[in-house]
């Protein structure tokens, strides 16, 4: 294959994909990880991608960069549901009586699938459901057997959630058995994090709260950092996704002793 076709194929890659791991790169087309870097120079300077630790991602994923609801629900909705079957499945198991769903498309996609079942305990109680995210409150307000806590604060119109000190405080005052977190990055070494800062207050008060934090996180995120950190791998017990980690991630989330389940 010559450079130029392999310039095409990569960036038609990170262009479906939205991210392509270097050392992929080089088993997939059979060259050294030098001839992968300078591919992937070539067509940053083009602008056809941007140039990450150990690969590169879509040039609309910038660090600060953040895409609103209507657009993210239509992206990688295949992946987001099956990770969402898997979160029910861990909720079923955990008999939680307290439950944080924090906002993101991924987590919603989980409130979606609570409508179609009865939620109750097997003590018969209704499962409490507290969340910051006017989305998924609007689809649980009338589910079966959710008793549902709406948590306040300034609403951000481009996530529709309630941000800053009022939420973080909330949480700050509660002790939920299960706390279900979206991020936009997940990073061996960055760790968890998400574009907008006072949602990242959010986010670490939920983290810091809840006696067992699961992350929902579609593999498009995987070994991407973007602009602020709100909890580090050590912090979270579960990582539920739809492609196995590789590389710096995968063994950074053994040495925090985090449980990786597939979907």
């Amino acid at each position: 294959m010559f450079a130029a076709e392999r310039h095409e194929e990569i960036a038609r890659t990170v262009s479906r994909e939205r991210r392509v791991n270097g050392a992929d790169l080089a088993q997939r087309f059979g060259v050294t990880m030098e001839t992968i870097r300078r591919d992937l120079a070539v067509l940053e300077t083009a602008g056809r991608l941007r140039r990450v630790h150990g690969g590169a991602v879509s040039v609309d994923q910038s660090t600060s960069g953040e895409q609103g609801m209507d657009s993210r629900q239509r992206l990688a909705t295949a992946e987001k549901h099956s990770i969402a079957v898997k979160a029910l499945e861990l909720l079923q198991q955990a008999g939680a009586g307290a439950v944080v769903l924090d906002a993101g498309t991924t987590v919603e996609a989980l409130a979606e699938l609570l409508l179609h079942r009865d939620n109750r305990l097997p003590n018969g109680q209704e499962q409490l459901v507290i969340t910051h995210a006017l989305h998924i409150a609007a689809k649980l307000a009338d589910a079966e057997g959710v008793g549902l806590e709406l948590v306040g604060g300034r609403i951000r119109k481009l996530t529709w959630a309630a941000t800053g000190s009022r939420a973080a405080q909330h949480y700050d005052q509660l002790r939920p058995d299960l706390a279900f977190v979206g991020c936009n990055g997940a990073h061996a070494r960055f760790g968890l994090s998400t574009p907008d800062p006072i949602e990242a207050v959010v986010k670490s008060a939920i983290v810091r709260a809840a006696r067992r934090v699961v992350v929902l996180c579609d593999a498009s995120k995987q070994d991407r950092e973007t602009l602020t950190r709100f909890c580090s791998l050590e912090e979270i017990d579960t990582f539920i996704t739809d492609r196995a980690p590789t590389g710096e991630l995968a063994q950074a989330l053994e040495d925090a002793d985090v449980e990786v389940v597939l979907a």
